[in-house]
């Protein structure tokens, strides 16, 4: 071991008074030298470009029909993510509720992981429902498949039905 000394002094501004200055030898274990390992970040050309950001919203946002509705939609949003939190910190007061809801949500974590998460077919099940989810979220796929028959042959019956309205009104 090796005795490094440590000193310390009372300053007073800028000056040292030596009646005040004490140091004692304190005994250090003496590492050995380490060498310094040195990390370099390389740079690798991924800058986020906000012109380019805001002319693909631009876009997206002329492709939307119906612009009303959208807006509704975020206003909305926003007043359920307000109110939620209104709602938990009200809930929140309660006494034992917090430590209630909380093992709720334990025990619910627990069957998901048992129904979705544990096995391999569950897994696959679930991938599977959240593919299917993301269709119809979308309109991809056998969905909007779907919607568009669908779609189409109520067109047709309105069409007929206005067809055979008109000649029921052209016979009288």
């Amino acid at each position: 071991m090796a005795l490094t000394a440590r000193c310390s002094a009372l300053r007073t501004g800028a000056t040292v008074r030596p009646a005040r200055l004490a140091c004692s030898a304190v005994p250090r274990p003496v590492l050995p030298q380490r060498r310094g390992v040195v990390a370099r970040a390389q740079d690798t050309e991924q800058t986020v470009e906000v012109d380019q950001m805001v002319k693909d919203l631009q876009e997206k946002w002329d492709k939307v029909e119906n612009k009303t509705t959208v807006v509704a939609y975020g206003v909305g949003g926003i007043v359920l993510i307000w109110f939620s939190s209104t709602l938990v910190t009200a809930l929140n007061g309660i006494p034992l509720l917090p430590k209630f809801m909380e093992l709720v949500g334990l025990g619910y974590t627990s069957w998901f992981i048992y129904r979705y998460l544990l096995f391999k077919s569950s897994r696959e099940e679930l991938v599977k429902d959240v593919d299917e989810l993301k269709k119809k979220i979308t309109g991809e796929g056998d969905a909007s498949a779907s919607f568009a028959e669908a779609k189409s042959a109520a067109q047709k019956a309105v069409s007929n039905t206005v067809g055979s309205v008109r000649r029921a009104v052209d016979d009288d």
